[in-house]
């Protein structure tokens, strides 16, 4: 025999049965009883203003155990968390159930009243989650005391940044060792800088991360999505000596005598003019052939065009590396930061470095970059202006979340450009 709640869901039930079933009085156990009712209030238009009274007079007791249950319909834990239905004495049993998802709680937090803060304050799950208290750092109606507090706990959750200890520079050294050979690499195989001795920035990294780059193996160049997505690359200026080395060219093989001539004592090398196209595919050849501690260096070291193609790198060390280089532009972390096919961790290196978020487009891109963590997203909405608010609330792209959270802050902000 089917359930009552699939038999209102299927429209097999009569108007009668409908009525009492929003005065929460049918006879089937508290909890289909509490399915039912959250169907009506939030899937029905005649029943649901009745179902909603229910509801927020239904036993407490009944309420407080589906509140806690992990089993319990994600449907009515919805309803339960969302902030217009909430009541109070729930509270604490659905911070702590593991089926209220993360999200919900982050955009509870964010829009908490005062006296639901205590109970945020206190709840161990929230103390364990960056996500959460991030939307909770950003909340209004947050005392100073309370705000510090929050403050210190996202501190000791943030990645360690640590030295390692002198075992794992020893490591790198022998990783190195392996994946570098002391003799001079083929000039076929090396990069500009891969065959020189790291500058200060490159050793220090190299050796804070050796037990990462240790792990990591002989891992390949792998980048984030399609070869073809890749970035074009920037066209290189014509210069005098590439002009000339084209009209030498033209001039020697006018004449077999000439050609023999220029066969018997060859000219220097010089660089040609490379299409976009041609400089791509000449830094992926370069790149491709380097193991981890060469893309390391080149990403320290290289240029704007190799640079765009390792913060794409799948292994996370090489990424960051590019966010390391003394060479790298605001400019070029405001492309990244509006990428979508850049690993999670190369958008949440951005937002810890102090530089890059004090330019408004890279704190901009970052909200609307779909592959940003949403906690990143939520901790930076505050910063953004009232015109950039509205426009991530319309942002289908983004996560449900971070477009509410945008829009609840587009209406304050703008409430209070009216009051001034």
């Amino acid at each position: 025999m089917p359930r009552m709640i699939d038999v209102i869901r299927s429209s097999g039930a009569n108007s009668n049965v409908m009525q009492t079933a929003a005065r929460g009085a049918l006879a089937v156990p508290p909890h289909e009883m509490l399915e039912i009712l959250v169907y009506l209030a939030t899937q029905t238009k005649i029943f649901a203003e009745r179902a909603r009274l229910t509801l927020a007079g239904w036993d407490e007791t009944s309420s407080r155990k589906a509140a806690a249950d992990p089993k319990t319909p994600k449907e009515v834990l919805a309803y339960l968390i969302t902030p217009g239905n909430l009541r109070p004495t729930l509270l604490p049993a659905l911070l702590e159930n593991p089926s209220v998802p993360e999200t919900s709680l982050a955009e509870l937090a964010a829009a908490a009243s005062r006296y639901m803060l205590e109970t945020l304050v206190k709840s161990p799950r929230i103390n364990q989650s960056q996500m959460i208290l991030t939307a909770l750092s950003s909340n209004p109606h947050l005392n100073q005391a309370q705000s510090s507090a929050i403050a210190e706990k996202l501190a000791s959750l943030a990645p360690s940044t640590s030295k390692p200890e002198p075992a794992s520079v020893a490591a790198e050294a022998t990783a190195t060792d392996h994946a570098e050979p002391q003799s001079p690499a083929p000039a076929s195989s090396g990069g500009p800088g891969t065959d020189e001795v790291p500058d200060e920035a490159t050793t220090t990294y190299l050796k804070e991360h050796a037990t990462e780059i240790s792990a990591e193996g002989d891992k390949p160049f792998q980048p984030i999505g399609a070869v073809e997505d890749l970035p074009p690359a920037t066209p290189a200026l014509h210069d005098p000596a590439s002009v000339d080395a084209i009209t030498e060219s033209v001039t020697t093989s006018a004449g077999h005598g000439a050609a023999t001539a220029a066969r018997k004592a060859p000219a220097p090398v010089k660089k040609a003019y490379l299409s976009p196209e041609e400089q791509r595919g000449s830094a992926l050849q370069k790149i491709s052939k380097l193991g981890i501690t060469g893309r390391i260096q080149l990403a320290m070291k290289g240029t704007k065009e190799e640079r765009s193609l390792l913060i794409r790198d799948g292994t996370k060390i090489v990424a960051l590396a590019v966010l390391e280089s003394p060479k790298l532009t605001d400019g070029e972390v405001e492309k990244f930061a509006n990428q979508k096919n850049v690993l999670e961790a190369v958008l949440r290196a951005i937002t810890l470095k102090r530089r890059f978020m004090k330019q408004y487009a890279i704190v901009r891109n970052l909200t609307n970059n779909p592959r940003t963590p949403i906690d990143v997203s939520l901790g930076l909405i505050k910063h953004l202006l009232v015109t950039d608010l509205k426009n991530l609330a319309g942002n289908k792209e983004v996560s449900d979340t971070v477009r509410k959270m945008a829009l609840r802050m587009f209406r304050q902000k703008l409430e209070t450009v009216k009051k001034d």
